[in-house]
């Protein structure tokens, strides 16, 4: 159970990175912008920020329920991952955390993505949110493919959890527009200051967190692919 919460704070702390990092916080702010439009109704902020969060999740669910549940569901292949996750989460881990180190880096996502899918989803009203959250959610750059495709899929694969991970982790990458959500409806004064705010925990949280994933990456790799005991 202890071992099943860890991995639960490890979806939410995924999808909070994911979040906050340079391309999906493009996104995210799009999104804000979206749902600040409604700032004369209070009640629409919140419901187009619950909205958005649910769209994000119900697109990180069905991800998770394809990808994971069509492991799962082939023996051989379940044995064998269960047998060598291990070896794989090493260099994984060391790549993702290059990924959010910066070391490696893909420039290939287009800066005008937010405005055009946010054109889009006004035609749907406050249900546009919802919308909006299913397609940013699917707009995957290098940073948030690693964290999604690299660490938590190897670990929802892991717990054999197809719902649940997927769920926590789409609720981490909304967090930033349901509290900005409630912000605009509480006071749009304070959103400026949030966000300069915002930019530099993120700066700091993906180098922390990118140290951490290399770290543990590279004792994964020398126990599990050497055999080589460090502490021993």
């Amino acid at each position: 159970m202890d071992s099943y919460a860890l991995a639960l704070g490890s979806a939410i702390w995924l999808g909070i990175l994911t979040s906050i990092s340079p391309c999906p916080l493009a996104t995210n702010i799009a999104a804000i912008s979206f749902i600040g439009r409604r700032v004369d109704s209070p009640s629409k902020v919140i419901a187009a920020g619950l909205l958005y969060t649910l769209g994000r999740m119900v697109t990180y669910l069905v991800l998770g329920i394809l990808i994971v549940a069509s492991v799962l569901s082939i023996p051989e292949l379940a044995m064998f991952l269960q047998q060598n996750m291990n070896k794989f989460l090493g260099p994984i881990l060391i790549v993702v955390g290059m990924f959010l180190l910066e070391l490696v880096s893909l420039d290939i996502m287009r800066s005008d993505i937010g405005s055009r899918m946010q054109g889009r989803a006004e035609r749907f009203g406050i249900w546009g949110a919802a919308l909006l959250g299913l397609l940013f959610a699917l707009s995957f750059c290098p940073v948030s493919a690693a964290l999604f495709f690299g660490s938590l899929i190897p670990l929802a694969v892991d717990h054999q959890s197809s719902v649940v991970m997927p769920i926590v982790y789409g609720v981490g990458t909304a967090l930033p527009v349901i509290v900005f959500a409630f912000v605009i409806a509480l006071s749009t004064r304070m959103v400026g200051v949030m966000f300069n705010k915002l930019k530099t925990i993120e700066k700091w949280a993906r180098r922390i967190t990118g140290v951490v994933f290399i770290a543990v990456g590279i004792y994964y790799t020398l126990i599990y692919i050497f055999g080589i005991n460090i502490f021993s």
